[in-house]
């Protein structure tokens, strides 16, 4: 049997054991590899002797992803595999890398054990150390260790590795990623001393009742365990010790002590989490508390080094994902860098590590041949879980071990959890594949709609077809999780909010995960320099699976997007709530007391701040709610009047400095004073036109001029370009025609006003709507109120519904009182406040990486749009209006593919909307709710506009 065609996860391999590091010496061997790439299994190994010229070779950085380094391209699919389904075979046409490393070996390397472990291979390793062939592996996202001390020598060693894109261990790992081989984590040399630890397993309980933790310490090897701070010294390994007034390790307060697993060989520095996980009347709890997942699914990508994600970049996202409230973390779907693991514990995060395991091509195929339920591929499958635990098994953090991720449903599953839960029972068993609940031990989900998550919540969803009543029994009995919601794809998601209310509101709903964190575009550049991203089908794959691969809340380079800014508004741990001068503090964390925390109001006119202050609030405990009332002296004025409450820490937080945002409230404190509009000068017949105040427009009633500033149109636009969200309609939307409507001037009058009628409407359909618009002049200001009646039988919603114009392109710098400062739209508007802001046109626009509607300002009462000198125009809604402007017009961003396809214009294209259609998650999940889809309606709108 070939070494590609092995049903067997390797050979040659030590057992595994948990990830740490010792006092035992240690060589890296990360660096600058020799590496030659051929298209196919097979060849002469003459290239692993100590003798072998490599000198043609390339030069490779290890780790590395190959394909990012121009040896071959990336390739992606999301459920298909790029090859035959053939298990266990996979095509002759296979590419291969082959991998040198000449070193040396310190003069000082100690005689005798010495392990060489390579943490993570894509997709199988062939390794040989001197000429002498150690081994092979599969389970590319989890270590391997080849005992070499027999095999090393003093000085000059040799270090050859062939690795092979495809194997049958590929059928295994079909994640929705980009196809990356390579040798993408670290290789180390490691001295394994006589009488040294060889393993340790670190189960630390807290009794939440008394304070008390429990720790025992397991070896395979006598060893004694000290934690200082504990008054522990030298305690057996294999014995428990209970210490009183310990502090609990959760998410929120994530508290660990230092100790040291010692024998007379080696010192083993571990971090100790005393925390408790348990299912208790349903509910999932940790340290005898429910808790509620704020999570996000991450995979790991770089743009530049694909499956590579250093360490500091690794810090600086968990980092960012705290900043913005997020608690937990899937690993989609596969084990992380343990480095990352070690942080989880550190900063605080809820973690379910889910095993290196996805057969999603075999769904396409109505799951024939899916090794799940295939006793050939027992052994792949028990292994990836036995090595995921035994590496992972000391992190506090984790809190449920997943058995992978969309691999229909077999005993292979059965077997996974069976072993998981003898090794270590400490942890619930979690796998979405198991709609029955077989083998699970909390209830998993992806896109359930909120009406299903209702149900869930009142233990009144649908039986399962292969659920006996003891299953569906227990299934209803169970904590519920959405493991994926929220798609996070281009402009999206919307309807968060409504989400969470529901995890709040029922006690077995304990939220979530956002698939997903990151948007896996690869870093690319114009002949001129400018900068996109990639995705798939960009590399000429034979079968790919387009944009779906830039579906997170933080674009390629990690910069947030306007997903993740209202993701943390929704979930922000203190909800506050404004009510004249009284702020109502609602503490929604699980575990931390609200303290070290003050607020700071603003009272605003018109935007404009006019009093502020700040007030300390006694403690609120976790869940419980605390008030304040502000002393608000404010001086007398005719504006709108905002009152914004904002909640922030007083101390540095660790992941956050002092300063940080925990919640925000806003009110409308005062209604502005009306203001009269002069009487309306009636309008004159020109010989090109007509004339009304400052406004010119030509024979047909469009606007040309508005004192002396040269604008075209308004005009009724109900088209967006589509968002990657608006799947269930964009089809629906073509099919009418909407994005090619047809404006059809019925006739215009003067009746005092200027009155122009017009249909919008497809070609080839009789649907269409009826379209007045009546111009008024009043002073300097011009008065527009629309009225829209839909014609036929409309069955689809609009995308929007609104005006276009366009203005000189020098009018770019917009100041606006309304929502902001971010886009946002009917569904996605939580982390809008009303406020004043400013910014420049290019600034307002969002660079999905594949673009799409974007930059809409919401509930805007009035806008300025004004060149260098302040000369512009000034929009005004009655009362509000949706705001957006931009470079290119919606035709011209719904035919660009990237961001460097969108070329600025000599004018600006403005839209002032009555509305627009929600977000909703319907890239892959919910279409858009029902209370925030656009249907055609009867409607009047009004909007007026002035020179400045």
């Amino acid at each position: 049997m070939s070494y590609v065609e092995e049903f067997q996860p390797g050979v040659g391999a030590l057992p595994p054991r948990a990830a740490y590091r010792s006092d035992a010496p240690a060589l890296s061997l990360n660096g600058t590899w020799r590496f030659r790439l051929t298209d196919r299994v097979g060849g002469d190994t003459g290239f692993t002797a100590a003798e072998y010229d490599d000198s043609g070779w390339a030069e490779l950085p290890v780790p590395s992803s190959w394909p990012m380094h121009g040896h071959g391209k990336p390739a992606y699919t999301n459920v298909v595999y790029p090859f035959p389904v053939d298990p266990p075979h996979v095509p002759t046409e296979n590419p291969t890398g082959d991998h040198r490393l000449v070193f040396e070996l310190p003069a000082d390397w100690p005689a005798g054990s010495t392990v060489l472990r390579f943490d993570g291979v894509e997709s199988y390793g062939r390794v040989w150390l001197n000429g002498t062939e150690l081994g092979w592996s599969t389970g590319s996202r989890l270590p391997v260790e080849y005992e070499v001390g027999g095999v090393l020598r003093p000085g000059r060693n040799t270090l050859a590795v062939r690795v092979h894109q495809w194997s049958a261990a590929s059928y295994l790992e079909d994640q929705d990623m980009w196809w990356l081989p390579g040798i993408f984590r670290d290789v180390t040399l490691l001295h394994r001393p006589a009488g040294g630890v060889g393993d340790v397993f670190v189960r630390a309980d807290f009794d939440h009742v008394t304070g008390a933790g429990t720790l025992r310490v397991e070896t395979d090897v006598p060893a004694t365990v000290s934690v200082p701070e504990l008054g522990i010294t030298d305690h057996p390994t294999g014995e428990s010790v209970t210490v009183d007034g310990v502090v609990g390790w959760t998410a929120e307060t994530p508290r660990l002590y230092d100790g040291v697993v010692a024998t007379a060989a080696e010192r083993v520095p571990v971090r100790i989490g005393f925390r408790t996980v348990t299912i208790a009347d349903g509910v999932l709890k940790v340290n005898g508390r429910r808790i509620l997942l704020r999570g996000v699914n991450r995979h790991e990508f770089h743009p530049d080094l694909g499956r590579v994600v250093p360490s500091e970049v690794v810090r600086a996202e968990l980092l960012l994902m705290k900043r913005h409230h997020v608690n937990a973390i899937r690993t989609s779907h596969y084990p992380p860098h343990p480095e990352m693991l070690a942080l989880a514990d550190e900063l605080g995060f809820w973690v379910i590590d889910e095993c290196d395991l996805e057969t999603h091509g075999f769904e396409p195929n109505g799951w024939r041949r899916n090794p799940s339920d295939d006793p050939q591929w027992t052994d792949a499958y028990t292994d990836r879980m036995r090595r995921m635990v035994e590496r992972d098994k000391n992190h506090p953090s984790i809190i449920l071990w997943s058995l992978g991720n969309e691999s229909g449903i077999g005993f292979n599953h059965g077997l996974m959890a069976d072993w998981a839960r003898k090794r270590d029972g400490s942890r619930p068993i979690h796998y979405e594949g198991d709609h029955a609940c077989r083998y699970v031990d909390v209830y998993s989900r992806m896109y359930a709609s909120h009406e299903e998550v209702d149900a869930i919540g009142r233990h009144a969803e649908e039986r399962h077809p292969d659920a006996d009543d003891e299953l569906d029994a227990r299934r209803r009995g169970m904590p519920f999780i959405q493991c994926e919601y929220g798609h996070a794809m281009g402009n999206g998601p919307g309807g968060l909010a409504e989400y969470q209310e529901l995890f709040e509101r029922y006690e077995r709903c304990q939220g979530g995960f956002i698939w997903e964190w990151l948007d896996h575009g690869v870093r690319s550049h114009t002949p001129d320099g400018r900068e996109y991203f990639r995705y798939g089908g960009d590399f000429g794959e034979e079968l790919h699976d387009g944009n779906f691969i830039v579906d997170g809340l933080v674009f390629p380079d990690r910069t947030p997007s306007p997903g993740l800014t209202e993701f943390a508004a929704v979930i922000a741990p203190v909800r506050v709530t404004v009510d004249g001068a009284r702020v109502q503090l609602r503490n929604t964390y699980d575990f931390a007391v609200l303290t070290d925390v003050e607020v700071r109001w603003e009272l605003t006119d018109d935007g404009v701040p006019v009093a502020a202050g700040t007030v300390v609030p006694q403690a609120v405990p976790a869940g419980a709610t605390g008030e304040v009332t502000l002393d608000v002296a404010a001086p007398s004025g005719t504006g709108e009047r905002w009152l914004t409450a904002t909640v922030v820490s007083t101390v540095d937080l660790g992941w956050a400095p002092a300063g940080h945002v925990l919640g925000v409230g806003q009110a409308r404190w005062a209604e502005a004073a009306p203001v009269a509009l002069p009487a309306p000068t009636p309008p004159t017949a020109e010989a090109d036109g007509y004339a009304l105040g400052p406004a010119r427009f030509d024979a047909e009633g469009v606007l040309r001029s508005l004192g002396g500033l040269a604008v075209t149109g308004p005009r009724l636009d109900v088209w967006r370009a589509p968002i990657d969200n608006d799947k269930p309609y964009e089809a629906a939307w073509r099919a009418l025609g909407l994005h090619r409507v047809h404006h059809r001037l019925v006739d215009v009058t003067t009746d005092g006003d200027l009155v122009v009628r017009t249909r919008v409407a497809p070609a080839a359909t009789d649907v269409g709507l009826a379209v007045t618009y009546r111009w008024s002049a009043h002073g300097d200001t011009v008065r527009l109120v629309v009225s829209v009646t839909p014609e036929g039988e409309w069955t689809v919603p609009l995308p929007r519904l609104g005006l276009r114009l366009a203005v000189p392109s020098t009018v770019d710098n917009v100041t606006w009182f309304g929502g902001g400062p971010g886009e946002a739209y009917p569904d996605s508007r939580r982390a809008a406040l009303v406020g004043r802001y400013s910014a420049g046109v290019d600034a307002l626009q969002t660079p999905y990486v594949f673009p799409q509607e974007n930059g809409n300002r919401t509930a805007v009462r009035w806008a300025t749009l004004l060149d260098a000198d302040g000369h512009g125009l000034r929009i005004d809604g009655a009362p509000t209006v949706e705001f957006t402007v931009r470079r290119w017009t919606s035709e011209e961003l719904d035919a660009a593919r990237h961001t460097t396809d969108l070329v600025p214009e000599e004018v600006l294209h403005v839209n002032v909307d009555h509305a627009q259609h929600g977000l909703g998650s319907g890239s892959c999940g919910p279409a858009v709710l029902p209370q925030y889809e656009l249907h055609a309606a009867p409607t009047t709108f009004e909007v007026r506009f002035r020179a400045l």
